[in-house]
């Protein structure tokens, strides 16, 4: 079981910046790959990115290219994700997960979910 806890959420203003953490409580973090995922009010929960096991590889969502990075740090068994130039439609709660196997866009490829951080951003 692996128990993941996200912070760093808040409420910024448009053309801001915030950076997410999140931590997980197992011994063996680099054995999963992790993403993270967002959830708008009456939306579809949205792939944000994703980083493998090592941290070599990433993907992101077309929406976030260019403005989100997701790194992770497999010594403090956490996985970042700096989001700069902030937009309204950014807004939401989102999600870290981890995957044991096969990782990417689909939700149902991660085994573990975080409860969540609220982002909001105010125009």
């Amino acid at each position: 079981q692996v128990q993941l806890v996200e912070s760093g959420g808040g409420l910024v203003q448009t053309g801001g910046s915030l950076r997410l953490s999140c931590a997980a409580s197992t011994r063996t973090f680099s054995s999963y790959a992790m993403g993270w995922f967002r959830q708008a009010p009456g939306k579809e929960r949205e792939f944000v990115a994703a980083i493998s096991k090592s941290g070599g590889t990433t993907y992101y969502g077309d929406s976030v290219k260019g403005r989100f990075t997701i790194s992770r740090d497999n010594a403090k068994n956490t996985v970042d994700l700096q989001m700069n130039s902030l937009k309204p439609e950014d807004t939401g709660v989102y999600y870290c997960a981890a995957a044991r196997s096969k990782f990417g866009q689909i939700p149902s490829l991660y085994d573990y979910w975080g409860q969540g951080t609220q982002v909001t951003i105010s125009s």
